[in-house]
């Protein structure tokens, strides 16, 4: 058997900090490693899994389309492509949609969006408000765009147009909103941020200000899209609907995709000032509309909500247990347990020896991402080992 681990050293650039386990199959929430030793999955490929590992309708979807059309130029006109639009659009408040590989893409393209918005509309104006602690991707104008300065500090100086406020503060957004600013982008939940949840009216009252600016409201969904938060998109719970939205990670439960949704007045893109290669290939468009399909029509946003619940009174049991558990959040199955200190690495390594795949959110902080589909039974094994590791540092 070859040593994996050693050739990833030898061949890969060391951009990633790796659990060691080599993973070689999974089925449904749960993953097996290269000596057969099974784990259950809670970070399903960064919230990417949303009906959890090989999932016979995304399987079949991709075994089909693959034997049919693998890729073909966007010259052309390919059905999966257009059943996926439609079907995004008939069940959000958008009108038009692009798709492209990633979420990184999603959101760089919902910049150019709006900024191409601003040159025709608001006079030119180009800049994007967007909230500390935000995430939103991995290319050098989304690292300008989060609100991280640890992604941002390696890569000074950074691409201009970009203003960080503070999360969930309408006021920095009003201070900060000039005559240069052509949108605000948000995530409703930020994830990589922390977990973080806005106060109840920040996505109103962040409405209300951009239509009284007439500037966009981009709201990048790409974590808490596709039912994560149980609604099919996390705005549906805020009572906002955003001019420009972005998805990608769980649109096709472990097939990499992106996608812009924008209403029609926003939709200024003209032919050649936009596209992909690779952006709404039919293998992915297949494996997202299985994808999304059967999450709408198996109310799997409900099952969220109701074992998303669950989990969370269980998390907070545990808090109640364990003084050393600050602060439980969230909101459907995107949820974080935060501690008084710094161990989240030695509980993450402890729940892996325990047989549960968790993620080291911060220094002190765990999040757990499951597929969408789990029952309380999955939750109960995962309450069960983080209660053995927990109890472990008393």
């Amino acid at each position: 058997m070859s040593n994996w681990q050693e050739l990833e050293h030898k061949y890969f650039m060391p951009t990633f900090e790796r659990i060691p386990i080599t993973l070689v199959r999974g089925r449904g929430a749960r993953v097996w490693d290269e000596d057969g030793r099974e784990y259950l999955d809670f970070v399903a490929g960064w919230a990417v899994n949303s009906l959890g590992h090989c999932h016979p309708e995304v399987v079949g979807a991709v075994t089909e389309q693959v034997k049919t059309l693998i890729q073909a130029s966007n010259s052309f006109y390919t059905v999966p492509q257009i059943r996926l639009a439609e079907l995004l659009v008939k069940n959000s408040c958008l009108n038009k949609v692009f798709f492209c590989n990633s979420g990184a893409e999603a959101t760089e393209g919902a910049v150019k969006l709006a900024r191409r918005y601003g040159k025709l509309h608001l006079g030119g104006a180009y800049e994007i408000i967007t909230a500390k602690g935000s995430f939103h991707g991995r290319t050098l104008a989304m690292v300008s765009a989060s609100g991280q300065s640890k992604f941002q500090q390696p890569y000074t100086p950074l691409p201009a147009g970009f203003i960080n406020v503070e999360y969930s503060n309408i006021e920095a957004i009003k201070a900060a909103t000039t005559s240069k600013v052509c949108a605000v982008m948000l995530e409703p939940v930020q994830g990589e941020g922390g977990v973080n949840l806005p106060d109840n009216n920040y996505l109103a009252t962040t409405r209300a200000w951009c239509d009284q600016k007439g500037i966009l409201l981009i709201l990048d969904e790409i974590q808490t899209g596709v039912a994560r938060t149980g609604t099919l998109f996390a705005y549906q719970q805020y009572g906002v609907e955003p001019d420009i939205m972005t998805l990608g990670k769980g649109l096709a439960s472990g097939i990499p995709i992106g996608a812009i949704l924008a209403k029609d007045r926003v939709s200024v893109f003209a032919p050649g000032e936009h596209g992909s290669t690779f952006g709404g290939n039919p293998v992915a468009c297949a494996a997202g509309y299985a994808t999304l399909k059967f999450i709408i029509d198996h109310d799997i946003g409900g099952n969220v909500k109701r074992v998303g619940q669950y989990f969370a009174t269980g998390l907070k049991s545990l808090r109640q247990k364990f003084k050393f558990v600050t602060e439980v959040r969230g909101l459907g199955l995107l949820l974080a347990i935060e501690f008084s200190h710094d161990i989240a690495r030695q509980m993450m390594t402890a729940c892996l020896d325990g047989g549960l795949l968790v993620n080291k959110l911060k220094p002190n902080a765990l999040r757990f991402m499951p597929p969408l589909n789990i029952g309380n039974k999955e939750v109960d094994e995962a309450l069960s080992i983080l209660d053995k590791v927990l109890s472990s540092q008393l």
